[in-house]
Parts: C-alpha cells; sequence; structure tokens
C-alpha cells in the first residue's frame, strides 16, 4: 500500500476510471439513434460476456459458485443487479434525451445521499459538519425543484438507485468485479430475452439495421461499462479511500462541462445557485473528510 509505484499506478487508473465515467454521454450521444432500451440491454449482454471471461480467466470455472457460497450473496446480488440495471436504463435515456446537467447533478448529490443512507440503514453518526453538508444540499434541490417547477427526479432517481446499489455491496463483502460478475449473469438472460423478442419483432434486436459502426459501438459498450470499474477495484487498492472520495468528483464534473459546452444544455443564473449549494456542501463535506482522515493517519503515526 506504501510503495510508491502502487500508489502511483493506483492514482492513474483512479483518475481514467472516474474520466471514463465523466465523458461516458459522449459515447452514449454516439447511440442516440438506438432506442434506450436497447441501449442497455446490449451494455448488459456484452458487459455480462467480458466480465465472465475476464472472472474465469482470473478466477477459474469456480469463480460463480463461490461467490455465491457467501451468506445472503444470492439475493443481495439479484436485488444490486436490479439497481444498477435501472441506473443505466435511466442514466443512458437521459443522456440522450438531453438532460446531461441533471445526470451530473444526480452523482454530485449521490455522496451526501450515501451519508444519510448510512445514518438510516448502518446507524452511523454524523458531525456538525457533515449535517451541515447535508442541510445545503437539500436547500440546493428544493431551489432547483422550485426553478424547474418540478423535482429533479432525473437526479434522485440516478443518486438513490446509486445509492441503494452501493448500500448493498457494502453490506455484502465482496470485491467489485465479483460482484459485477454474478450481477450480470442474473441480467444476462432476461438481457437476452428482450433483444430476442425485439428481434422477432421488428423492433430492434441484436444489431437492428442501424450500421456496423453502431453495431461495434454496442459490443463495445460491455468493455466502456466494465473497464473503469476494473480500474477502481484495482485503485482502491492502492490509493487511500479519502484520496479515492475526492477524485469521485472527476464524473461529475465532465458530466456538467459536457452538459453545458458540449451539448448546450440550459444553464441559467437562477439554476447555478441551486448547483451552488450543493458545491459548497461538497466541499464542505469532502474538506471534513481529508482533515479528518489526516488527523487519524497522524495519530496513528504518533
Amino acid at each position: 500500500m506504501n510503495d510508491p509505484s502502487h500508489v502511483r499506478s493506483g492514482l492513474w487508473a483512479a483518475a481514467g476510471s472516474f474520466a471514463l465515467w465523466g465523458l461516458m454521454p459522449l459515447y452514449w450521444h454516439l447511440l442516440k439513434t438506438v432506442p434506450s432500451l436497447q441501449i442497455v440491454v446490449h451494455r448488459v449482454v456484452w458487459s455480462a460476456l467480458f466480465v465472465a471471461g475476464w472472472l474465469l480467466w482470473k478466477n477459474g470455472r469456480g469463480w460463480l459458485r463461490a461467490a455465491l457460497a457467501r451468506p445472503h450473496a444470492a439475493w443481495m446480488l439479484a436485488l444490486s443487479g436490479t439497481l444498477i440495471a435501472l441506473n443505466w436504463g435511466l442514466y443512458v435515456w437521459a443522456v440522450n434525451a438531453g438532460h446531461v446537467v441533471e445526470t451530473s447533478l444526480g452523482y454530485f448529490i449521490n455522496p451526501l445521499l450515501n451519508v444519510v443512507l448510512g445514518v438510516v440503514f448502518l446507524h452511523e453518526r454524523l458531525n456538525r459538519v457533515q449535517w451541515l453538508s447535508v442541510a445545503l444540499a437539500l436547500i440546493g434541490v428544493a431551489w432547483l425543484t422550485w426553478q424547474y417547477g418540478r423535482l429533479p427526479w432525473i437526479a434522485i432517481g440516478l443518486a438513490l438507485t446509486f445509492g441503494l446499489y452501493g448500500l448493498l455491496r457494502k453490506l455484502l463483502p465482496i470485491e467489485a468485479v465479483t460482484g459485477l460478475g454474478v450481477e450480470s449473469v442474473y441480467l444476462f438472460l432476461p438481457a437476452l430475452a428482450v433483444l430476442a423478442w425485439g428481434e422477432t419483432h421488428g423492433s430492434g434486436g441484436f444489431f437492428g439495421g442501424w450500421g456496423l459502426g453502431v453495431d461495434v459501438l454496442l459490443v463495445l459498450a460491455g468493455v466502456v461499462t466494465a473497464l473503469p470499474l476494473v480500474g477502481f477495484a484495482y485503485a482502491v487498492r492502492r490509493v487511500q479511500l479519502s484520496t479515492i472520495g475526492l477524485m469521485q468528483y472527476i464524473a461529475p464534473t465532465l458530466q456538467f462541462l459536457l452538459g453545458v459546452w458540449f451539448f448546450h444544455e440550459a444553464f441559467d443564473y437562477e439554476r447555478a445557485i441551486g448547483f451552488a449549494f450543493i458545491w459548497v456542501a461538497l466541499v464542505i463535506f469532502a474538506g471534513d473528510g481529508l482533515w479528518r482522515s489526516r488527523r487519524a493517519t497522524a495519530l496513528a503515526t504518533a
């Protein structure tokens, strides 16, 4: 863990993973001619084949049996797989429907929602600074709700599905890629059935006449899905979690910049006020976490 070369490679892996997640709207934009459901089921099928193949090569044929042998693993991974599929579906639809800025809001909110979930389900306690962060984020969401004239349901839906997904994965101690592999196995047959139904009913199936370039992009969607998670799993074993926690904001920041500067989505002064509350909350939250981490390290060294 303290080997500088390992830390350096971990930092690069984390930065690359978060950058890929942040730039992913560009990838889904290339597939805008394909219905969102078709993109998601292709993403599930090809990522399942990619991840299962990786685990088979790395751990042998018994990887699935060993993973499901853990107590409660079968139903918890089935539920987490459903949540991540809903998250993927909402995210892809939102990007191609012109809501990239709101998707970034969801992933800005997510760390603070994780704190609330920890309080509710894990009986964790927050200090005053953390409560202040949560309160500021709630003010920001309330302001945006008033400005939009509706609840920012895309952002909240993304944050909630991913937050609950993270909670389940925290409760079940299993390696990240192995967990994704089991989830992918659960989702593989339903996704394959959707593709088969589309193939027989003329609504777009395995490859629905979108052209060779789009077909290749659909296949590579599995790699695009799995690769950053593999990099993230590599990084967390070599880099302090406090550093990872700060680096995670690379992804929604890139999404936000793409939404405003590349996709030219509306972002006026009134919406900036709501985002500002959430950004301030994140700065306070991240600063408090970094200070506590360094203090703990200093005490441990002393």
